[in-house]
């Protein structure tokens, strides 16, 4: 069977393309439409079908754009109600392409619209099933991302409604069936996701906790809600996106492509109520950068931080970015909804200083500069990492304040002397650092390489004091 996995590693995301005699679907395709429709013009195919596995709540699909531009049929599964031209299959209803057979499988409980879709090849054999967000690699879909949820439509609910789509649509499929999901190890769509991409049905039987024979509906519930965090704020308003629509990608990219002499940037920033973004990398933000500005770099994890910390997809944005590097950035926000860029600074941060505008910087020292410092003057340290992270290694006495909730726990940030901030690899504490230099806190020195270089000093860590013990 010919099917290609379109895997974006920045969100953790898989698109999947098929193709058949000249026919072509694509399964969640992402906002960015132009690599499928060249992906399907290298086969010589027409996009006949676009299949949802369901209204997204961590990216805006490119369902609309998509169809627009091919005249491909947007397909959801039952009860999805879009606002806007689509095909609702029934549950069992089959699908011609080529000469492959897609069967549409309802299996609610991530969403009550979920709906896997089963890949039948030429010969009648079951080849795979494309699993969205109800089945992962290691893992099954949060039941808390519903449109809206209620007193009678909990999460509990929902829940139960994804233990009975596991059990009585999905495992007693074949085990040599691929199971092909929507995301991967770094979504917030799932807690535990493997690194893998797929897998076949019977290693997840054996593997995933989720999947157990002899779980009952109880221990499935409780085991899938425990200790499932909050989902990013953004992912509500991306679900709306998703069911009412959107304005085309072309125009988003369009209206930020705006280039920005230093003083109009200036003027616009303090006219528009923008927030202006840097997305150059961490080590450029530190040397120099427009004071108040938020760094978020287009090296890492960058989508997914800017919902999570700016949340609010309407906000209006103004770009600080490496040159060629502007269309790319402008892409990367509207697969999370955040449409509002209104232009970027023209010659980036070498116009804004040659214009005679302050800038600013972050105090920043290597692994081996900390060592010395902190084993002398114990100033207090803060490590932006997640929980469990922490919880697996870190400096003795540190307080963690994950980045995710840097907003919710400013309190408890030190202010009255000088502290070390350090995540990781120093991409998030940068993050941390550009957020309490906005708001006010500047009394922070970074931990350039984080906690990867300093576990290699002689600091005292949780880690080299168990070996010690």
């Amino acid at each position: 069977m010919k099917i290609e996995q379109i895997y974006t590693g920045c969100i953790a995301q898989a698109a999947y393309y098929l193709e058949s005699n000249g026919e072509a679907a694509i399964f969640d395709p992402l906002r960015e439409v132009q690599p499928y429709i060249d992906r399907a013009a290298k086969d010589k195919a027409s996009i006949k079908y676009i299949f949802e596995t369901h209204f997204h709540a961590d990216f805006v699909s490119g369902h609309i754009d998509l169809a627009a531009k091919t005249g491909g049929k947007i397909v959801y599964g039952p009860s999805a109600k879009p606002g806007f031209e689509a095909y609702i299959a029934t549950d069992g209803e089959e699908f011609k392409l080529g000469n492959y057979t897609i069967k549409a499988i309802h299996t609610p409980g991530h969403t009550l619209e979920s709906t896997c879709y089963l890949l039948i090849d030429e010969n009648g054999a079951l080849h795979g099933i494309i699993t969205g967000d109800t089945l992962f690699i290691g893992d099954v879909g949060r039941p808390d991302l519903a449109q809206s949820l209620t007193e009678e439509l909990t999460q509990e609910v929902l829940a139960s409604h994804l233990y009975d789509s596991l059990r009585n649509k999905i495992m007693p499929l074949p085990d040599d069936i691929i199971v092909y999901p929507s995301h991967g190890a770094g979504s917030a769509c799932g807690k535990n996701m493997s690194k893998e991409t797929t897998d076949t049905l019977g290693n997840q039987k054996k593997t995933n906790y989720a999947l157990r024979a002899d779980m009952t509906k109880e221990e499935f519930t409780r085991e899938l809600l425990d200790g499932l965090g909050a989902p990013p704020a953004y992912f509500p308003q991306n679900v709306m996106l998703n069911i009412k629509g959107y304005e085309s990608l072309d125009t988003i990219i369009s209206k930020g492509m705006s280039a920005l002499k230093p003083e109009a940037f200036k003027e616009m920033a303090k006219s528009s109520g923008a927030i202006i973004l840097d997305v150059r990398h961490e080590n450029d933000f530190v040397k120099q950068h427009i004071p108040g500005s938020i760094f978020i770099g287009l090296n890492g994890g960058f989508a997914p931080w800017v919902g999570a910390l700016i949340k609010d997809v309407n906000q209006p944005l103004l770009l600080v970015v490496p040159e060629d590097k502007e269309t790319e950035a402008i892409t990367r926000l509207a697969r999370v909804g955040f449409d509002n860029t209104l232009g970027y600074l023209e010659g980036g941060i070498d116009t804004w200083k040659n214009a005679g505008f302050d800038t600013d910087s972050v105090r920043s020292i290597s692994p081996e500069e900390f060592e010395e410092s902190y084993n002398k003057d114990q100033k207090p340290v803060v490590d932006s990492r997640k929980p469990g992270e922490f919880s697996s290694g870190h400096i003795i006495d540190a307080l963690n304040i994950p980045l995710d909730f840097v907003n919710e726990q400013l309190q408890e940030v030190p202010t009255d002397k000088d502290f070390y901030i350090h995540c990781a690899g120093g991409y998030r504490s940068v993050i941390m650092a550009s957020i309490l230099k906005a708001r006010g806190y500047h009394n922070m020195i970074n931990v350039e390489k984080g906690f990867g270089g300093i576990k290699n000093t002689s600091v005292k860590t949780t880690l080299n004091q168990t070996a010690a013990i």
